[in-house]
């Protein structure tokens, strides 16, 4: 394609690569830097369920009233026997997992905060927002010396798990400085098995997250819950005020979260997506590293140029600030869909 010679490779490290090793979904600075690729843009730079849960019907009021409390303690309700938690009062419902990540920051600030691993850049950014310190550890164990630990479980981008009777572990080491313990959980619904914290929950200075939009490919609904033990629930409820939540979202979120059927056939479907995925991007000679059902992660020596050409066939993949060598993938939607990626990655000059 002459598109191809639209941006030397100078320019595409300055200018694409830093417009999207933030945060993902940046298809409006996609589509300014290769303005002739083909059309629709294929995003495969978030970790969003390319199979949304099919919405309801609602009722008029959803939109023209503001959302009554009832509403609100009813979805918290249905999260909390969602994700296995015993008091529904230690569950609060927000626009989104950022909201919560940021909210909690203001909170306990300021704190010296340690988090595991190179992950997700929200949390930095929102510690450091608040003038905290943030530092990144390699090991669960170092964790013990923070004033706030940050784990994101499974990690993102890797797929990286922390088992559950570790985190334990890191609460009563925590808890002998008065440490809070804060875990992501915006990608463990698609795990089976006792990996998440929540049912689990410790009685005091800890908080798991949990994404909504993720799960049930409904990102633009801005929805989000917090499992806080009680000293950290009331505080964080009150910093979220009045109507944290609107109707719409209040009113879809209790029915995705009740269906359990949908969940447990979505399970199987992505699994079998993600082995999908993980085939064609080997073929290009890339190790796969690992990730969720939702994204995976691939270590590739040219991967830079890997993701300009994708780039000039419309597809948006997800780069990293720093590490040139990784990729991330998230799930194609739909039969077309997969069939141009397949097709770009075959043309891909190993």
């Amino acid at each position: 394609m002459d598109q191809a010679r639209f941006m030397t490779d100078a320019a595409l490290s300055k200018a694409a690569v830093d417009s999207f090793t933030y945060h993902g979904g940046n298809l409006g600075a996609a589509r300014r830097l290769f303005p002739l690729a083909p059309q629709p843009w294929i995003d495969l730079s978030t970790g969003v369920n390319p199979h949304a849960y099919p919405l309801p019907g609602l009722q008029a009021e959803s939109w023209t009233r503001l959302p009554e409390c009832i509403d609100l303690t009813r979805l918290e309700a249905v999260a909390a026997n969602r994700y296995g938690v015993a008091e529904p009062g230690n569950v609060i419902a927000a626009p989104g997992t950022q909201m919560l990540i940021q909210m909690i920051a203001r909170l306990l600030a300021p704190a010296r905060v340690g988090c595991l691993g190179q992950t997700y850049g929200g949390h930095s950014e929102a510690w450091r927002g608040t003038g905290a310190q943030f530092d990144s550890v390699s090991t669960i164990g170092a964790l013990a010396a923070f004033e706030v630990a940050v784990i994101v479980n499974p990690n993102n981008p890797d797929g990286r798990l922390v088992a559950r009777a570790d985190l334990l572990e890191l609460v009563l080491a925590l808890a002998r400085n008065n440490g809070v313990l804060i875990v992501d959980e915006a990608f463990i619904d698609l795990i089976e098995g006792e990996a998440s914290l929540a049912p689990a929950l410790p009685a005091s200075r800890t908080i798991v997250l949990r994404s909504f939009g993720k799960t049930y490919g409904l990102a633009g609904l801005r929805l989000g819950v917090a499992i806080a033990s009680p000293d950290l629930a009331e505080p964080l409820r009150a910093a979220l005020g009045s109507w944290p939540v609107s109707g719409p979202a209040l009113a879809i979120g209790a029915a995705a979260l009740a269906d359990e059927g949908w969940l447990g056939g979505t399970r199987g479907l992505l699994k079998a997506e993600a082995q999908r995925l993980d085939a064609i991007l080997a073929a290009t000679g890339a190790s796969v590293l690992g990730g969720t059902s939702l994204f995976r992660l691939i270590d590739l020596p040219r991967a830079l140029e890997l993701f300009a050409q994708l780039l000039q066939r419309g597809i948006l993949a997800r780069p990293f600030a720093g590490r040139p060598s990784l990729l991330r993938f998230g799930l194609p939607a739909g039969p077309e869909a997969w069939g141009r990626l397949e097709r770009a990655l075959a043309e891909f000059d190993r």
